[in-house]
């Protein structure tokens, strides 16, 4: 078979990320690409304002994720996390 056989657009894999995406990620362990700590997304530290949240490594203060909703969407920069574990059933 050949590459461009097997290779299919995004959509092919939306169950998969259903199952990723649809769960509580403050449960998830995120790995800080600051400094390599280890900490559940509901342990981070959190400053709101009206354009959206940050969350930072409460061991060094890099920011890990940002959250913004703008223009009719969600936008998740998670740069400051090197690998983020969501538990799965």
């Amino acid at each position: 078979m050949q590459t461009e056989e097997m290779r299919l657009d995004g959509n092919a894999v939306a169950g998969s990320l259903l199952d990723v995406f649809a769960v509580d990620v403050t449960a998830a362990l995120a790995t800080c690409a600051g400094c390599g700590a280890e900490r559940l997304v509901g342990a981070l530290l959190e400053y709101g304002h009206g354009m959206g949240v940050v969350l930072r490594c409460p061991g060094c203060d890099a920011v890990m994720l940002r959250v913004v909703r703008a223009g009719g969407s969600v936008r998740v920069d998670a740069s400051g996390v090197s690998l983020l574990a969501i538990p799965s059933d």
